[in-house]
Formats: C-alpha cells, structure tokens, sequence
C-alpha cells in the first residue's frame, strides 16, 4: 500500500467511524459480503465497525481504497448496501466552490454512485441492493476505486490522501 494510502486510512477509518456512529452501526462483518468477496478472489481486510475495506490496484504506481459497509440501509421495499471510496480531502471543513461544482457535475454524469461530504473529505458512494450477486459487488468495488482516484488526479494531479 502506498504511503498516502496508509495515511488516508489512518485519517478516514476515525472519521468514517464516528460519521456513521448511532444505531446503524454494524457489531460485526456480514458473512455474505465475505463469501462474495472470497468468490471472487478480492482481498480485504475488516475494521472494528465490520466493513471490509479493500486496498484497489489502478495501475503499477497507484491504489485506491474502498470500503464495503456490512450495515444494509432499508426502506419500506428495498434493502440497500454502499460501497465507499474518498476522492479529495479539503485543509477546511468545507470545500471550495470550484471543486464542490466539480464534484455535482461529476456525479450527474455517473451511472452509479454520486459524491458525498463526509467532513472534510468528498466520498463516492455507490448504493446496491443488499443482496446484489458478486459480480455486481465486484464491478461497484472497481467503480468506486476508478472514479474516487479519477477525480483526484483530476483535481490535485496525484495522490492527495
């Protein structure tokens, strides 16, 4: 793992963890987002909130991280779980104008997912069905990953976190 990679997973994992403090907190790691995981060969690892957090190779030089939530969101019909992957750390508890334009544009043009503030850091988050087979889970893992590190190279030019 790269030394930002380090330095953002000993910045977010707090942060992350006291964000999605409350009754929503999963007490341990979902066994089915194991098994999928283990499907299909993706290495993780699981933190004290129970997510699996997963280090993405891009490319020879660069990794991203992911988390997959054990927590499953629901609403009256459906059953909904997110995968996460922070993209931009701001010095500030908010973000410049420019970048938060950037970051509504960018989720306008996606398919899957959108940007989300979680403190200082813009988080892409894309929301599948709890349930979802293992190459869903696995091509949202590498959406994620692939659009978080596209925009920070797009707006600080390499790793910032």
């Amino acid at each position: 793992m790269h030394t930002a990679s380090r330095r953002l997973a000993r910045l977010l994992v707090p942060a992350l963890a006291f964000c999605l403090a409350g009754p929503a907190l999963a007490a341990e790691a979902d066994r089915g987002v194991q098994a999928k995981l283990d499907a299909k060969g993706t290495p993780y690892t699981i933190d004290d909130d129970g997510d699996f957090q997963i280090v993405v190779r891009i490319d020879d030089e660069r990794t991203q991280l992911v988390w997959v939530r054990s927590v499953v969101e629901e609403t009256n019909h459906q059953r909904v779980r997110e995968i996460w992957s922070p993209g931009y750390q701001s010095q500030i508890d908010s973000f410049p104008a420019s970048v938060a334009n950037r970051l509504l544009e960018d989720s306008h043009a996606r398919k899957l997912g959108g940007w989300v503030k979680q403190g200082n850091t813009a988080v892409y988050v894309i929301k599948i069905d709890a349930d979802a087979s293992a190459d869903v889970l696995d091509e949202s893992i590498d959406a994620a990953a692939s659009i978080a590190d596209e925009l920070e190279l797009d707006l600080v030019g390499g790793d910032q976190l």
